[in-house]
């Protein structure tokens, strides 16, 4: 059974297989989730996802189009958590989820005992981030926005995913190459300086927490320092 601290979470099942479909709506029912289960992209409703559900559970090939797009519709203005469950299993089919913020990927066949463990784990882990304070300023990924006496700016999807890897590696360095392959992937052909003008823009709209908590270390990335501000551990790179 989840854990009481994720009691009744609501979830978005598109599945198209309906005997594997019901059986994963009557499991995922007995393990205390409210699931609205769909066969088809057609009948998902995809106004307000983000406020509908806590989690999707998203097949990637059905008969009237792609879990993909469900997925990039609802990342466009959230930061919900998304797990691909697919017979779909090639390496293209795994990036392109990966670069549209997929927290799971997992390949039928599969034990449903697995599938329980990494909701919990992804639950888990979006409960505890989706609002962080840095400084004075409280970063809301729920609503990818950014809240701080000046008042409130909201993110873009690279701009929430750059900045939700760095606090999850916090107080690690995270190299340009590693923001690159996550967020923009093989898909798009960015350079290292696109990477620089998010940080820009993240430090702006953090204010003065984001001035003195991105830090550059020099030749190799960024490192996000959430408790304290930067000290001499690393050397800012001109306007970067």
């Amino acid at each position: 059974m989840m854990s009481d601290a994720l009691t009744h979470p609501r979830v978005l099942l598109l599945e198209d297989d309906r005997s594997l479909g019901a059986t994963l709506t009557e499991r995922l029912r007995k393990e205390g989730f409210s699931v609205e289960w769909s066969e088809t992209v057609a009948n998902v409703q995809l106004n307000d996802l983000p406020n509908r559900f806590d989690l999707l559970i998203l097949d990637i090939g059905l008969p009237d189009g792609d879990g993909l797009e469900i997925a990039k519709h609802a990342r466009a203005t959230s930061d919900i958590p998304v797990i691909f469950l697919t017979a779909r299993s090639t390496a293209e089919d795994r990036l392109r989820a990966y670069e549209l913020g997929a927290e799971e990927f997992i390949p039928k066949p599969f034990h449903l005992r697995e599938l329980f463990l990494r909701i919990e784990h992804v639950l888990a882990n979006h409960a505890k981030s989706s609002q962080v304070k840095i400084g004075d300023s409280v970063v809301d990924f729920s609503c990818m926005s950014v809240s701080r006496a000046a008042g409130v700016e909201k993110l873009n999807v690279k701009e929430a995913r750059v900045l939700k890897i760095l606090i999850d590696r916090s107080p690690k360095v995270v190299s340009r190459d590693e923001l690159l392959d996550r967020v923009w992937g093989e898909t798009e052909y960015p350079s290292n300086r696109t990477v620089d003008n998010v940080i820009v823009r993240l430090r702006q709209v953090l204010g003065s927490a984001g001035g003195n908590r991105i830090v550059s270390v020099r030749g190799i990335g960024y490192q996000l320092l959430i408790d304290t501000p930067a000290k001499d551990i690393a050397t800012k790179e001109g306007a970067s």
